[in-house]
């Protein structure tokens, strides 16, 4: 799936999402609603808190695309990383097993280029005027 250190087992996940992207604000809501086999923790991308747990990641970069590090220093981006959010979950481990194939490969690819254009055409620049802070999850 494109890690840095793909030998390394995965005992949990952070994603970093666009808290001033509307659609990356539900997605983050629906990931926390999901039945997870492995840990997820979910902190805006650029805020603070990233920038202290992953100093030497390039957080203009995860503003850009999705980023997910792993538990063992791995980082996935963009496709790589809404198939490992996937994998991560119960209900849609498998389905992340087939977007992982040369079958599935275009799907996933397909569906985070939507995603991308939607997010450019609705969410607002992450700054330091803005900041990055998500709204509260509700339960």
């Amino acid at each position: 799936m494109g890690t840095s250190h793909a030998h390394t087992a995965v005992r949990g996940l952070t994603v970093l999402y666009d808290a001033n992207c509307p659609l990356c604000v539900h997605l983050r809501h629906w990931l926390l609603r999901q039945r997870a086999l492995v840990p997820l923790d979910l902190v805006p991308a650029a805020s603070p808190e990233a920038r202290r747990r992953f100093p030497g990641l390039d957080h203009s970069g995860t503003l850009e695309e999705i980023t997910v590090i792993g538990d063992g220093g791995q980082v996935y981006r963009s496709t790589a990383a809404w198939i490992v959010c996937l994998w991560a979950l119960a209900e849609h481990r498998a389905k992340a097993h087939w977007l992982a194939t040369p079958s599935g490969a275009p799907f996933a690819r397909v569906t985070v280029l939507a995603a991308a254009k939607y997010r450019r055409l609705t969410a607002a620049p992450c700054d330091a005027a803005s900041g990055c802070e998500a709204p509260p999850a509700s339960h």
